[in-house]
């Protein structure tokens, strides 16, 4: 689904909202002058506070708790529901209900099963009717919002404690605690999730976890859903999943020997944890479908009527298809273990062997979607590869912030004119926050200026937050502090958020110079001011 959000009406409103959390829609939003609210996904088009509210009224459930459970379950997107294991049924809408949850809400809830699958008022009343309902099954202290735990643990689906003790601590009362926000395509507030101090009455497992030995920086969690390769067959392919679900729930269920299903690798969707579930020597079960060059480019055709599974490494993300876009966290840590995965195994890094599973099993899959950022992703893995990709130059200069509370200004600042709006919405930004203001036919820059007390040459670096809603020619002028303009550069914001982009080098003079980045670009997109460094 595809959601806007716009600006605020001035930076002050925005600082003030930044400071009750999180709040950033995602980064695909269809070309408009707009903005996201929260760490990459708090938007919605709809209007939900009061639909919040009152199925929490009529079913006695805590509405700060449907939210975070919403949160936490598809960042208040309306999920389309498509399978991608066998045996676990397809989520939908903005509380990803599934399978008998979905029918048994429909029918405490009294609205049809087509109604929870399409309308958001719907889906979030049948989620409100169950969780009603395992609260009087759990004998939940109603008035108390960390009694609630168990309950949440139920909506779930989850069985295993581990992953359970996760998806309370780290997901449902951790977006309880921080808090989050969403705006309208409109600008008007549509979801509002203020922090609290609530602790959550549920007990962690205290599970010891080994590291991988394939992959440092990934979790070990054994799955018995695998096998061995055949003999003599090199791994030449890495395919791309999506869970159709949380990361918890996801590892979790491809861990169960039940499962009959699994994948070598889980990424969360914050990027902050791995999961290895296979070896990468073994053969994991996540692609149920027989090799057709034809589906790929006319490449490996050698390898037409092997199953899949026998020559790739699969790495599944928590989150859905249909999602109008990825966090940038996510996709950094993907393009690391991708990297990591292609150097080990001597895997080609290019499209044909980094690959998405609907391609190769177009009958019954879609994943990982339309809005995976497939041309930045590869770029990303080249990158950290050391082949030609986006690999960020390092933090080795002076660095001004969009936030002039962190500069020194005796040696950097920024300066704004026109509409610009603070945000934390989309990960990757340096500092706490960044800002954005709509493309127009005006300059109105963000003004980054920078004192040198001597000449000298410097190359000068930019970061953003990308997404597809940004503008693909953002211009930077370079003005030295006798006023005279040295370059303007454009720079395509869509791709190389989260790291430092080289904007070039120059020959500067004593005093204050200055970089703008100016709004006068293609309008319907918005250009973004994180920060730069002067190296």
């Amino acid at each position: 689904m595809k959601i806007l959000s716009k600006p605020l009406a001035t930076l002050a409103a925005a600082l003030a909202l930044a400071a009750c959390g999180p709040q950033e829609p995602t980064t695909t939003e269809t070309p408009a002058a707009h903005e996201d609210v929260r760490p990459e996904a708090d938007r919605t088009p709809y209007a939900l506070d009061a639909a919040f509210a009152k199925a929490g009224a009529d079913f006695g459930v805590p509405a700060d708790l449907l939210k975070a459970i919403s949160y936490t379950e598809t960042r208040w997107e309306m999920v389309q529901g498509h399978e991608e294991f066998e045996g676990m049924p397809a989520a939908y809408g903005l509380m990803a209900l599934r399978g008998e949850k979905l029918s048994e809400g429909a029918r405490l809830a009294g609205v049809s099963e087509e109604a929870v699958r399409t309308q958001p008022e719907a889906n979030i009343r049948a989620a409100a009717a169950l969780l009603s309902s395992y609260a009087s099954e759990l004998k939940v202290d109603g008035a108390d919002l960390g009694a609630w735990a168990p309950a949440a643990a139920k909506f779930s689906g989850i069985d295993n404690a581990e992953a359970q003790a996760q998806y309370i601590h780290q997901g449902v009362y951790d977006i309880l605690r921080k808090g989050a926000v969403a705006q309208t395509p409109m600008g008007e507030l549509a979801v509002s999730l203020m922090p609290s101090e609530v602790q959550a009455k549920f007990a962690s497992p205290g599970v010891v976890r080994s590291m991988s030995t394939d992959y440092a920086p990934a979790i070990w969690r054994a799955s018995p859903n695998y096998n061995a390769r055949p003999a003599g067959t090199d791994i030449s392919m890495v395919v791309i999943h999506t869970c159709e679900g949380g990361y918890s729930g996801c590892w979790s269920w491809l861990a169960n020997s039940s499962a009959g299903a699994s994948a070598h690798y889980v990424v969360n969707e914050s990027g902050s944890e791995i999961t290895q579930l296979v070896r990468e020597a073994s053969r994991a079960w996540h692609v149920a479908a027989s090799y057709s060059c034809s589906l790929n480019g006319s490449v490996m055709c050698g390898l037409n009527g092997s199953s899949v599974n026998n020559f790739s490494v699969g790495i599944e993300h928590g989150g859905y298809a249909s999602q109008s876009s990825f966090p940038a966290g996510q996709i950094e840590a993907s393009a690391k273990l991708t990297c990591d995965i292609t150097k080990s195994q001597g895997i080609v890094r290019d499209s044909y062997h980094i690959v998405a599973h609907g391609r190769l099993q177009p009958a019954n899959r879609t994943d990982p979607g339309p809005n995976w950022p497939w041309s930045s992703y590869i770029s990303k893995v080249k990158g950290y590869c050391g082949d030609g990709g986006t690999t960020p130059p390092p933090t080795t200069g002076l660095v001004i912030d969009n936030n002039n509370a962190v500069n020194d200004s005796t040696k950097g600042y920024i300066s704004l004119t026109g509409a610009w709006t603070a945000t934390s919405g989309t990960a990757g930004y340096y500092g706490s926050n960044y800002l954005y203001a709509a493309t127009a036919p005006v300059s109105e820059p963000a003004t980054y200026f920078f004192y040198l007390p001597a000449a000298a040459t410097k190359t000068i670096d930019a970061r953003w937050t990308s997404g597809t809603n940004r503008s693909a020619a953002a211009p930077y002028v370079i003005v030295n502090a006798s006023g005279t303009t040295l370059a303007t550069v454009h720079k395509n914001q869509q791709t190389g958020g989260g790291a430092w982009n080289t904007l070039g080098t120059w020959s500067f003079p004593a005093g204050w110079n200055k970089v703008q980045l100016s709004r006068w670009a293609p309008e319907g997109y918005v250009v973004v001011a994180d920060a730069i460094q002067v190296r």
